[in-house]
């Protein structure tokens, strides 16, 4: 199955992707080889083969949660280049915006 430009062009409209024709060449050929395969997938004999969400059967290999023990506040603050009232002191990083 092959996808065309013009539909390679509809999917990055609707994602807001500015795409150049040099992207628009390469995503094409990129997702025509992708569909191929699939339709290669679409031809394997799957019956009664149950439907899985992994190939594996795995179980949820997370740890209990268990309390630990923390670092002290004046250990953690140790190394700190600035600290002030028990807390580090950082760089600001949020930028108030001008009100419309």
């Amino acid at each position: 199955m092959k996808i065309t430009k013009e539909e390679v062009l509809h999917v990055a409209e609707l994602a807001r992707l500015d795409m150049d024709d040099e992207a628009v060449a390469k995503f094409s050929e990129q997702i025509g080889t992708i569909l191929a395969y699939m339709d290669t997938l679409n031809q394997v004999d799957t019956r009664g083969v149950p439907p899985t969400s992994h190939a594996l059967s795995l179980h949820n290999a997370f740890r209990e949660d268990e309390a630990a023990g923390s670092l002290d506040r004046d250990d953690a603050l140790a190394n700190a280049p600035e600290r002030e009232d028990g807390c580090f002191v950082v760089p600001r990083i949020v930028e108030q915006r001008e009100a419309k």
